[in-house]
């Protein structure tokens, strides 16, 4: 039998970005907040200090800030006809885990997606015509627009310090930054990131091509800074350790260097690491939650009792917890029907590698979000028509800081072992670099998670199963943006290039990125999607679900920022319409 605990005002599940938002949010307005996290404690110091956080072979070869597989995983397969098997070995995406989650090891990339993107079936519909979306393709409108979220993707950009400049002030085109995006209230908080020579080069190249290049907004801080919730941020020294690594200068914006120094000093809120949460307990009438039942590090299983429950878990982890907990129906693709493990998407990458004999680019120094980009080929900026498919991808040169582990990109036909390919690593590591495409990935019938029927985590619950691949309109895409990046590389007369497209079948095994997204999908009707238009269960109406697993559909742009904005945009409602009055926000 569970032990019972003493009743909290909420309790969060995983202490991520989006659990750090909330339990600040609801703290402040007077609840007693309770956090409830799956890994152990970490803090800026001692735990991201240099040099140790700097072990390259530790943090990003051997995933030491990532969730333990052999404790609990998912099990893959690319369609239905296949068996899913158990991944032992994170590839593919790397799920975080302790306190921080995945926002300690992200790369600090922090975009806003574009207006069109909040209403994509319409705005496709329109422009192109309504069979011009296929069949099987089921991505649908966001039920909140990007106009609605303007101020909460500013709020959370004004937190993290994110550098950059502004495209598009209240309507006006701003010199030098994105002429695509959205209307914003303000400029960046920081100026943008410095430019290296393959940035400048690119930038070059795409504006002589007749494109329009612009900094990455970055939440790698360009310079000192106190954020509006008064904690104080240091300034990137461009080392090079971004992804899969915590910062040691407190420059990468976590829930370390923007809000946990807050919450630990506040007496309404408390944090319980190495507490895994393994279901959302519900009533009698099974349409309202009375908390959550968690295992602590020593296997003793407890009831934590809360009037309202915050899943802020990483995505895939939030759909597994409403379907154990019997949240929702889960997703039948036979019948399309059933919400929860509905939409899931990923997000499709693609390379061009230009060498140059005569040229050095020093790419050990760098930073996560340093890189040049162009958004000529993203969202629908560009015309679709002729083309066929729907979506986009952003071509971009990083300078991430190319560790000497994972950096080996060598011109075609290089010797691939022994001496010979130890002399073409040495010659061609400071000579080389990557212009990469990140494009959308759209939501298929197909593609979906459910619960294994087969295999069991560690604490005898089914585990998730992912089945996923990519569709025929995606790799169109991605070769088709891939091509211009191509374009571009020839643009700047490399001594020699390759060409690395992303085809089919999906594999899980090689990193891509760890942008996964779907599964409990916010959305104007309850019969397709999980969650409102606030991130509330349409089932249960005292659980709310945080993450990227709200997202209908997977964008170009990376996720992070449209996550803090969201957790934002749900934390206003729940402060300021749920707790006046408990109960659904939307009709259904």
């Amino acid at each position: 039998m569970a032990t019972k605990l003493k009743p909290v005002d909420a309790v969060i599940v995983g202490f991520g970005w989006t659990g750090a938002v909330l339990a600040r949010e609801l703290t402040k307005a007077g609840l007693n907040v309770l956090a409830l996290e799956r890994g152990g404690m970490r803090d800026t110091i001692p735990n991201f200090a240099a040099p140790m956080i700097h072990d390259e072979l530790r943090f990003a070869i051997r995933h030491d800030l990532m969730q333990d597989a052999s404790r609990e995983t998912l099990t893959f397969r690319n369609n239905v006809d296949q068996t899913a098997l158990p991944i032992r070995r994170w590839g593919s995406f790397l799920p975080g885990t302790g306190v921080g989650g995945a926002g300690v090891h992200w790369n600090g990339q922090h975009y806003r997606f574009a207006p069109s993107e909040f209403r994509i079936r319409s705005h496709y519909g329109e422009r192109y015509g309504k069979t011009f979306i296929p069949k099987e393709m089921t991505i649908q409108d966001w039920p909140v627009t990007y106009e609605e979220l303007e101020p909460y993707y500013d709020r959370f950009e004004y937190l993290c310090g994110t550098a950059g400049k502004a495209g598009n002030i209240k309507g006006v085109i701003q010199e030098g930054g994105n002429p695509f995006e959205g209307s914003r209230a303000r400029e960046y908080p920081n100026p943008a990131m410095k430019r290296s020579f393959q940035m400048k080069m690119f930038e070059d190249a795409t504006r002589e091509m007749g494109f329009h290049p612009y900094v990455q907004p970055s939440s790698d801080v360009t310079q000192a800074y106190t954020n509006p919730e008064g904690v104080d941020m240091g300034s990137c020294v461009y080392c090079g350790f971004c992804e899969r690594f915590g910062c040691e200068m407190s420059a990468k914006a976590s829930p370390q260097s923007t809000l946990l120094p807050l919450l630990l000093k506040d007496s309404r809120f408390e944090l319980r690491t190495l507490s895994h949460v393994t279901k959302v307990n519900l009533d009698s009438g099974r349409k309202k939650s009375t908390g959550v039942t968690y295992i602590d590090s020593q296997g003793r299983e407890f009831e934590q009792p809360a009037d309202m429950v915050l899943l802020c878990a990483f995505g895939l982890h939030n759909a597994r917890l409403m379907m154990l907990s019997g949240i929702g129906r889960i997703y039948d693709p036979k019948t399309g029907k059933g919400s929860v493990g509905r939409n899931y998407a990923y997000q499709m990458s693609s390379s061009v590698t230009a060498h140059f004999n005569d040229k050095v680019f020093n790419p050990f120094m760098g930073a996560g979000a340093c890189a040049m980009i162009i958004d000529d080929f993203n969202y629908d900026n560009f015309d679709h028509g002729p083309l066929g498919f729907v979506g986009g991808s952003y071509i971009c040169v990083e300078s991430k800081g190319q560790r000497p582990i994972d950096f080996r990109n060598l011109p075609p036909g290089e010797p691939r072992w022994g001496k010979g390919w130890k002399q073409s690593v040495a010659h061609w590591y400071n000579r080389t670099f990557v212009i990469a495409s990140f494009g959308s990935v759209t939501a298929q019938r197909s593609n979906y998670l459910d619960l294994d029927p087969n295999y069991k985590d560690g604490f005898g619950n089914p585990l998730l199963r992912m089945t996923f691949d990519f569709s025929k309109n995606d790799l169109d895409m991605s070769k088709y943006c891939t091509d211009r990046a191509a374009d571009i590389a020839k643009h700047m007369n490399p001594d020699k290039m390759g060409t690395s497209y992303r085809k089919g079948p999906y594999s899980i095994v090689p990193y891509q990125t760890t942008h996964t997204t779907g599964g409990t999908i916010m959305g104007a009707d309850p019969t397709t999607s999980a969650v409102n238009r606030y991130l509330q269960s349409w089932d249960v109406p005292n659980v709310f679900v945080m993450g990227a697993g709200a997202f209908p559909q997977n964008p170009s742009h990376n996720p992070t920022g449209t996550v803090g904005a969201l957790a934002y945009w749900a934390a206003d409602a729940i402060t300021t319409k749920y707790l006046k009055s408990p109960g659904r926000l939307v009709p259904s």
